[in-house]
């Protein structure tokens, strides 16, 4: 393979091209001091005798680095007790995500947790994440999204849940580590913001449970805050700074999440993410507490189980209640896009699971339903428009049946035949890059309108885990394997 003389990837480089010269953290391939070598011939003898000088230590570094890697000695540039550096060459990629919207207070903590205009303050509280993608340095994010006033967060560790499992309160003794940012061990985040961590050095088993735990002394003086309510895994929290504590005795109990909006793994160049945006269905009404069971869920777990898709991370960016057109219980899809997909770390695939609330909530008349349509028509269209733009395939989801839901089924069917002309769409104006026909994976065949009670959670709307299983074995493999881009993708 010839070189590009850009700096290639361990797996893709040539055996030269990973002795490398290590500055502000970019590697100085061989073929560029090949380069550089040519063109001294044409200089005068000092500038050549100075800059032959600057290339031999280059190779001599470089020849260094990839020896003591190889023998399994500290690199040069992970000095012991340091600070934490690369341990390959690769790019960081989401493993975790929850989609941040405004707390409706419903879902606020419970008392002494929330008082007037302050929330979580002396309070500690402890989360559990189901990463996808492994690795051995990893950093969180925190969301202010919608908080009324700034978030100080005073301190956050991270550990292994007490057996691996999701949703309990204590940790495996010896893995807590605290987490930094900036250095500092606590930040203040503005209103409207979110902050990145420090890297840490932490190793975590692809589709294994991460503790977060974190403290705010003064807590956050608003009753406006940000959190992702549909969490369906238990978290903790308790009066005081238990960030260390190996259990969090007499803890309160919600089955939401707060402040944490994502999780990034320093993972191998080759790897890449898939992002979901969804409603409910895909937020996972009806899975199970703890469980883990959503329909992202058991998809990466099938995509884990295949070599050539090993490499896949699954961004659940559902948000129950949530529409693509306006919004609803957080911003709408078109909206949203900007801050669930478009910046997300890693992501080269999109999945569109999103309609059914737009035609539910949409007055269960003939125009209203015709306009519903046509309009998630056209938003459809720019959610590819906009992902194509970045390199992003975009993969279309059917809308699954809601016969017999005592709000969104209609005694006329004019919500059903709205959804029948857009899954019409989806299945045959190949816009998408791929059609996910969700409908036709869950449907009862006796009766089309209806989801096959086997896979009916109880409210003819959403699924259990039995008809999460089914959608996630709807989506084909072959999709997620690399390949280039097609000539003139995104053009239209």
């Amino acid at each position: 393979m010839k070189s590009s003389g850009r700096w290639p990837s361990r797996q893709h480089a040539l055996p030269g091209e990973q002795a490398c010269l290590r500055t502000h953290g970019k590697a100085w391939p061989l073929p560029a001091v090949g380069r550089l070598r040519r063109r001294l011939a044409r200089t005068s003898l000092a500038i050549r005798l100075a800059t032959a000088g600057a290339l031999a230590a280059a190779v001599a570094v470089g020849s260094f680095t990839a020896g003591v890697q190889a023998a399994g000695m500290p690199s040069p540039s992970h000095p012991p007790g340091g600070a934490v550096s690369p341990e390959m060459n690769g790019h960081w990629i989401d493993t975790w995500v929850a989609a941040p919207q405004l707390t409706e207070p419903s879902n606020l903590p419970p008392p002494p947790f929330t008082q007037d205009n302050l929330v979580f303050a002396d309070s500690t509280i402890r989360q559990t994440i189901h990463v996808t993608l492994g690795g051995q340095q990893i950093r969180l994010r925190f969301s202010n999204a919608y908080g009324g006033a700034d978030l100080p967060i005073t301190a956050v560790s991270v550990a292994l849940p007490l057996g691996g499992q999701a949703g309990v309160s204590a940790i495996q003794p010896g893995t807590s580590q605290p987490v930094t940012f900036d250095g500092q061990p606590g930040v203040d985040i503005p209103v409207g913001a979110q902050v990145v961590t420090d890297p840490l050095d932490f190793t975590l088993a692809p589709g294994s449970n991460l503790t977060v735990t974190m403290y705010l002394a003064a807590g956050q003086a608003s009753d406006d805050i940000t959190s992702h309510p549909g969490s369906r895994t238990t978290s903790y929290i308790v009066t005081g700074n238990h960030v260390g504590d190996e259990n969090l005795v007499g803890a309160a109990s919600v089955a939401h999440w707060y402040f944490l909006s994502g999780a990034e793994m320093w993972s191998r160049p080759a790897t890449a993410a898939v992002a979901i945006v969804g409603d409910s269905l895909t937020d996972g009404r009806g899975s199970t507490t703890n469980g883990n069971d959503r329909w992202p869920d058991q998809l990466f777990t099938r995509l884990q189980s295949i070599p050539d898709t090993s490499g896949v991370a699954v961004l659940n960016q559902g948000l129950g209640g949530n529409r693509v057109l306006n919004d609803g219980l957080g911003p709408n899809v078109l909206a949203r896009m900007d801050r669930d997909v478009l910046p997300q770390s890693g992501v080269k695939w999109l999945i569109v699971f999103e309609g059914v609330n737009d035609i539910g909530t949409a007055d269960p008349a003939e125009a209203a339903q015709k306009q519903v349509a046509a309009d998630l028509i056209a938003a459809y269209q720019q959610i590819i428009t906009r992902a194509h733009a970045l390199g992003i395939g975009v993969f279309g989801a059917t809308i699954t049946p809601f016969g017999g839901n005592a709000g969104y089924d209609d005694p006329q069917g004019l919500r059903e035949a709205a959804r029948q002309t857009v899954n019409q769409w989806i299945r045959t104006s190949h816009k998408f890059d791929a059609v996910l026909d969700f409908d036709r994976a869950v449907r009862d065949s006796a009766n089309p309108r209806k989801i096959l009670p086997s896979f009916d959670n109880g409210d003819h709307l959403h699924l259990n885990p039995a008809g999460y299983q089914a959608l996630a074995d709807a989506v084909p493999a072959s999709l997620f394997r690399q390949a280039p881009l097609p000539w003139g993708f995104g053009f239209r």
